[in-house]
């Protein structure tokens, strides 16, 4: 029961990972705009961006694209994969933790200039890593070759 086949678990682990990244560039673009409306005439914002960029590349090549390969190895290594198992179970403590943590980050930042550039830079470098290193999903997926349906019986 809940048999699936490698394959899927592999794109939900994608899913997971651009979703992921795509949050949080979007919340590190909201961050930084709401610091420019407060103030409008310095170019630290520029600044983060561009340390951001720089910081999720190294992140992606040296961190993240390492765990996307380990987690794709566990992945293929399965041998009745389920569902539930496109991450270890520490994986999902861990990003609800992430997730609470960047969340009262963000709350605590909102009104002031310099705490919203340091969440942004910090939420903005993690999405681009997440975003960078989703190459390797992409890389490792090989084409299906059967016409059955993903999910076993």
């Amino acid at each position: 029961m809940f048999k699936i086949s490698h394959h899927v678990l592999k794109i939900l682990a994608a899913f997971v990972w651009y979703t992921g990244g795509f949050v949080l560039v979007l919340k590190g673009s909201s961050l930084l705009l709401e610091a420019r409306a407060i103030k409008p005439d310095l170019l630290w914002p520029w600044l983060i961006v561009v340390g951001a960029l720089l910081l999720g590349g190294v992140k992606a090549r040296y961190l993240f694209s390492r765990s996307c390969r380990k987690n794709l190895a566990r992945i293929d290594a399965l041998t009745e994969p389920k569902l539930w198992q496109f991450f270890r179970p520490g994986f999902f403590l861990a990003l609800a933790l992430m997730i609470a943590t960047g969340a009262t980050l963000s709350r605590l930042a909102a009104g002031y200039y310099v705490p919203l550039l340091v969440v942004a830079l910090l939420d903005l470098s993690i999405g681009i890593a997440l975003l960078a290193s989703s190459i390797i999903f992409w890389k490792s997926q090989p084409v299906p070759q059967t016409h059955n349906s993903p999910i076993s019986q």
